[in-house]
């Protein structure tokens, strides 16, 4: 394969994608060339245009909805699904023809995410796709745009980096490296979103960010994206008279972003709807909550805007006379978002949880708290030790603080297009702060929130060829497997379980990690469950460290692995001795093989969708 003349970066993202790319031939230090590929898309039946984003919504059309050329781009003739702006103006009118979020369905442990599902609300006369495969269309026509733009350069000898949030589980990691592979993603690496947004930063200060953060700051990263919520710190360190930067924690995975926000401001034009005498159907609510969706991006992208108005087309026989007119206005949208999702608490304020009913509707898992300043408060309070033992801070972190204090903030996500919003949720932080004998944090910023994740990810292909700066951080978690103990049957006792650490907390990619000599049993040839856990909190754990016990705070688990390993020859439900040894891809994946111990056979246990995990 012949060496890549580009690093390019994706950003997968929830609402929109994006590319960017780093020249290689061209750049040198930290001074890069770098540019954003205008994406050719559909806009409108058999229109063409390029804009820097591709909207992440994919319309299947009814066989006899377009026209033979509708569909048609500049490098195929054969398509029956729009992917782009055209899917997201079409599906507003026919929502239940669209899909969308397919990143938080990616992500989604409750379902078989290679399973035929969404539109999840589609009735059966609508043809279904996976949350994979809408991630395969995604990612191929971004491929297939760069190959038309840039015929001299093919997209499978360039250096790939797709991002994906940093609170991802190594299903869901597998699951997008997967996606990548399928569309023809040679030479791909995963990269945390909050980390290419700091990237971002990084590359557009060419070079002077040194004079912007000194030796023990701590900054926050606050993405809140269109599907997704990420949360992440990274401290500037000094290692040999240089300046280093160091990811020190990340956030729980929370559903909880643009999309709520959509719906909640859906619900309050339909409210106003009601109030002069039209009550919107479900099905127009859906319509009406792509329609704001598209308004609230206007309204935050152009100050000059005081409102945009909504047209919901009816679902009966007179659709120009039966279609809902109304407006979005910006007071409707600061009140709606400010309060609802950014609402002023303390420091010592967490999410609520409610009772849930026992049966409910197959959806996402979204977040039941939708104040993003209590899952930030959670946050903080979570990581207050996270700094004890990081080499080369100015200063030792403040033992009476009641939660871990950042000193500088870098907002991402579209959202943050509302200074409003980035105002209010600075000053929360710096409420908390003063409140707890510490200075106050400072913005840092400069980058364009709707590319820098993109613009990162192209960046951090190029720190990976030993040029520019790289921020060090490895795993964001430790992983562990869970060992059953051996013990006589006990009527109504499951038999107790220990974690055994697999991957120590900041692991970095490429690396192994082989386990102490113990060995465990291996059972082969019947169905079988592996329990994993992770933590982001368990700095100090190494590979084969055995915990026996620990708090619900310390450990989470993890999506289960159900599988049925081969036999090779012995009879099913022998249990093997083996040894285990993990592995941290260079695309960023988690691998787990157990190794035979007389034998040189080995069995990969691979973290995977639910119900077809492979060996």
């Amino acid at each position: 394969m012949s060496e890549p003349r580009f690093s390019i970066g994706i950003d997968l993202g929830t609402t929109h994608s994006a590319l960017s790319y780093v020249d290689l031939t061209a750049s040198d230090g930290e001074k890069t060339t770098q540019g954003v590929l205008p994406i050719a898309q559909l806009t409108a039946p058999g229109t063409l245009e390029s804009p820097s984003l591709l909207p992440s919504f994919l319309y299947l059309p009814h066989p006899g909805e377009l026209t033979p050329g509708d569909l048609t781009l500049p490098w195929t003739a054969s398509r029956d699904y729009a992917v782009g702006e055209l899917a997201r103006s079409r599906g507003a009118g026919t929502p239940i023809r669209l899909v969308s979020s397919a990143k938080s369905w990616l992500c989604h442990p409750g379902v078989d995410r290679r399973a035929a599902i969404l539109p999840n609300d589609a009735p059966p006369e609508v043809a279904r796709i996976s949350p994979l495969e809408s991630s395969v269309r995604y990612l191929t026509h971004l491929r297939e745009a760069w190959d038309h733009a840039h015929p001299a350069a093919p997209f499978a000898e360039q250096d790939i980096t797709v991002t994906i949030p940093a609170s991802f589980d190594p299903a869901a990691r597998e699951l997008t490296a997967e996606a990548a592979q399928a569309a023809g993603y040679a030479r791909m690496t995963l990269l945390e979103e909050p980390q290419a947004a700091l990237y971002s930063w990084i590359q557009k200060s060419g070079g002077a960010w040194r004079k912007e953060v000194t030796v023990g700051d701590i900054i926050l990263v606050i993405d809140v994206g269109g599907g997704t919520t990420d949360l992440s710190l990274i401290a500037v360190v000094e290692r040999e008279g240089n300046l280093e930067l160091h990811r020190v924690a990340v956030g729980e995975h929370i559903l909880l972003g643009g999309d709520n926000m959509d719906l909640a401001l859906a619900h309050v034009v339909a409210r106003k709807l009601a109030a002069q005498g039209t009550q919107a159907d479900p099905w127009q609510l859906r319509a009406l909550t792509y329609a704001c969706r598209s308004a609230k991006e206007t309204l935050l992208s152009d100050p000059a805007a005081d409102a945009v108005p909504l047209v919901v087309p009816s679902r009966g026989s007179k659709l120009i006379g039966g279609s809902i007119r109304t407006e979005l206005t910006r007071a409707e949208l600061t009140q709606t978002i400010l309060e609802g999702f950014f609402p002023p608490v303390d420091a010592a304020a967490r999410p609520v949880s409610r009772a849930r009913a026992g049966l409910t509707q197959l959806g996402l898992p979204y977040a039941q708290d939708a104040g993003i300043t209590r899952h930030l408060a959670a946050f903080l309070g979570k990581q207050v030790g996270a700094l004890a033992e990081l080499q080369g801070l100015a200063t030792a972190p403040a033992e009476s603080a009641s939660f871990l204090h950042p000193t500088a903030v870098l907002f991402n996500g579209g959202v943050f297009k509302s200074a409003l919003l980035a105002e209010r949720i600075l000053g929360v932080l710096n409420n908390w702060l003063t409140a707890d004998g510490a200075a106050s944090a400072r913005l840092i910023g400069g980058a364009d929130l709707d590319l820098a994740v993109a613009r990162g990810a192209a960046y951090y292909g190029y720190v990976k060829r030993g040029k520019g700066v790289r921020i060090r951080g490895g795993t964001a978690r430790a992983y562990y497997i869970a060992i059953e103990s051996a013990m006589p049957a006990v009527p109504g006792l499951e038999p107790p379980v220990s974690a055994l650490c697999v991957a120590p907390f900041g692991m970095e990619e490429g690396t192994d990690a082989a386990l102490p000599p113990q060995e465990f049993g291996l059972v082969v040839g019947e169905p079988v469950h592996f329990r994993f856990f992770g933590s982001s909190v368990r700095r100090q754990d190494q590979v084969g460290t055995m915990l026996d016990y620990w708090s619900p705070d310390e450990l989470q688990e993890l999506e289960e692995i159900q599988a049925t390993l081969p036999p090779e020859g012995r009879t099913p439900g022998d249990v093997v001795p083996v040894k285990l040894h993990a592995r941290v891809t260079e695309a960023g994946t988690l691998e787990l093989e157990a190794l035979s111990s007389g034998t040189n056979e080995r069995w990969k246990v691979e973290f995977d969708v639910r119900g077809s995990a492979n060996a």
